[in-house]
């Protein structure tokens, strides 16, 4: 149930929203093959979260695998968006072999394809550890978790941005889902398991965000945004298969509680960014975060949603982001074991790396808001931008008001987080502790409600200042020049240099800085681009390397039957040796 709600939600809200951003009047090409896919890919991933058998567990994971494909090439006429969907469509593939290898093995083990808890009498060590590697292969590629997270930054850039809402609120998802499933049936985990998905978990979520900071995309921005929450969500995970091995039930209900609590919350305030940023496209006709400038002016409703998805995510009071990561925070100190016989201090790492990830992400949402919404317009594209119409922002508001409602009054989530942490603990537990007599919800929602009401006094006393006093308006910031240009902004680079710099050996950026060669020099320019370290540093070149040695064996294709006869006897006499 908990992952069947965002399933239906967020593309109900992106349906509607797709009615004005990708209507059929202005995509005759390719409008009806969009919302026939849409509909597919929600219905396939439902199947997935109800199937009970593994046949049909798989049947519905390819329908979603291949109409995600179709999603991710709507505009397979641009040749950057075909090689976003081929490698989609590569990596999801590769996931699909590794669940093939995981039933196959549950076969073995227990004589049918029923999905459920594996008996003890049947899990061996091999059988069980083959499983949990088999589904972290599987689910970490789905999900998008580091470092099979090549797919995900391109596949969100590409589509139409309320697929892009539902790809990373809804369908990355379903990994995590597949993760929890299968960790519920394996019994007695050893702690190793817990402690490579806190690894996994923790280098997902700082890799995420340090890449965010050097995108100029806005939606390649939040799309590592997502590698990110992922990472936070299966730190969650991990924390609960530790608290497991351990028998520590606090760790499992806090841990558990705040994955699968933020996989509600990043479905909420990502699809929420996303739709923010589909408005912002349609609105300017631009992606990229140096063209735009101003917008706050002209496009009020889409800067209000997109300032509550920002806070949200960046895990800020009183927004729903801040309450789950709080849980995992909780179940994080817990582990240190102060006071207590049982400690794990290995697991408390996970607090500062939160931390740091909370930091960072505040500095990168805090250069796109401005980057976007502040100032004046950079081009053209901002000059010309205008609010979009109730179609778009009527699913944003939506979205925003549940971020609202969730940082507020988290207590009335705490009983469905409590079912799903009984569904996942299946060894009898007599006693399992309840999510709020953990964590003092009362008091965060008082924390959260205060923090508004000051909010909301501050905001309408400067209201009255303004309007009781007057107001001049001028120029913000002009160091010193008579005539400042639009040029003479801050950009997206200029404000993410220091943390670029600092992070220079993560980003591996490539820059191309202007020459001065003259008293007067001509007109140049200044690019920077900061690409994908795994896919664009290592992967391509060791493919690139692979290609050019195999094509040294193109004699052997000689066009000769007789040649290939040949070959086919001396690979049967080799076999014949070998045996």
């Amino acid at each position: 149930m908990i992952f069947l709600i965002p399933i239906f939600l967020i593309p109900a809200l992106g349906g509607i929203y797709g009615t004005e951003y990708w209507s059929q009047q202005a995509h005759p090409h390719n409008g009806r093959k969009l919302r026939l896919f849409y509909g597919l890919v929600t219905a396939a991933l439902a199947t997935v979260a109800v199937s009970a058998n593994a046949i049909l567990f798989l049947v519905a994971w390819e329908i979603m695998a291949l109409s995600a494909f179709f999603l991710v090439t709507t505009e397979d006429e641009d040749r950057a968006v075909r090689q976003a969907g081929w490698l989609y469509l590569i990596t999801t593939h590769i996931s699909t072999l590794c669940l093939f290898a995981l039933f196959a093995v549950l076969r073995v083990a227990t004589g049918s394809y029923a999905l459920g808890p594996l008996p003890v009498d049947l899990a061996s060590p091999g059988i069980v550890t083959a499983v949990f590697i088999l589904a972290v292969l599987a689910f970490g590629c789905k999900a998008g978790l580091v470092p099979f997270h090549i797919w995900l930054p391109s596949a969100h850039a590409m589509t139409p941005s309320h697929v892009s809402a539902l790809m990373s609120g809804v369908l990355i998802k379903i990994g995590i889902y597949g993760l929890i499933r299968i960790t519920s049936w394996l019994p007695d985990p050893p702690v190793w398991w817990g402690g490579l998905l806190l690894i996994l978990g923790a280098g997902s979520g700082v890799l995420g965000v340090v890449m965010a900071l050097g995108q100029h995309d806005l939606k390649r921005l939040l799309a590592y945004h997502s590698i990110e929450n992922i990472g936070i969500i299966v730190m969650g995970v991990g924390l609960a298969l530790v608290g497991r091995s351990l028998n520590c039930v606090e760790w499992v209900v806090l841990g558990l509680a705040g994955a699968l609590l933020h996989v509600w919350n990043h479905g909420l305030f990502k699809a929420l960014l996303f739709l923010s940023a589909g408005a912002v496209i349609h609105g300017t006709h631009s992606r990229d975060l140096d063209h735009m400038g101003g917008l706050g002016r002209v496009m009020p409703v889409t800067a209000l949603c997109f300032a509550v998805g920002a806070i949200a995510i960046c895990g800020l009071p009183p927004l729903n982001g801040f309450v789950s990561e709080l849980l995992i925070y909780i179940g994080a100190f817990r582990s240190l074991g102060i006071g207590q016989a049982l400690s794990w201090p290995a697991a408390a790492f996970v607090a500062p790396v939160l931390a740091l990830i909370g930091a960072l992400a505040l500095a990168c949402f805090v250069k796109a808001f401005g980057a976007v919404f502040l100032g004046t317009a950079r081009s053209r594209h901002g000059e010309h931008a205008h609010e979009v119409g109730r179609a778009m922002t009527r699913p944003m508001l939506v979205l925003a008001i549940l971020c609202v409602g969730i940082g507020i009054a988290p207590i009335v989530v705490a009983p469905v987080l409590d079912q799903g942490i009984l569904a996942w603990i299946l060894d009898g537990t007599d006693e399992v502790p309840r999510v709020a007599t953990l964590v003092p919800l009362g008091w965060v929602s008082l924390g959260s409600l205060t923090l508004v009401a000051l909010l909301g006094l501050f905001t309408l006393a400067m209201r009255k200042r303004i309007t009781q006093g007057g107001s001049a308006s001028g120029i913000t910031w002009d160091c010193g020049y008579a005539a400042p240009s639009a040029r003479m902004q801050y950009t997206a680079s200029s404000f993410a240099q220091i943390l670029g710099t600092l992070f220079g050996w993560i980003q591996h950026p490539r820059v191309r800085a202007p020459r001065v060669e003259a008293v007067f020099p001509g007109r140049t320019t200044f690019k920077s681009h900061v690409p994908d370290i795994l896919l664009d540093v290592v992967l391509k070149p060791v493919f690139r390397f692979g290609a050019k040695l195999l094509s040294s064996f193109r004699f052997l294709q000689a066009g000769n039957i007789h040649a290939y006869l040949l070959y086919i006897v001396l690979f049967l006499m080799a076999l014949l040796l070998w045996r």
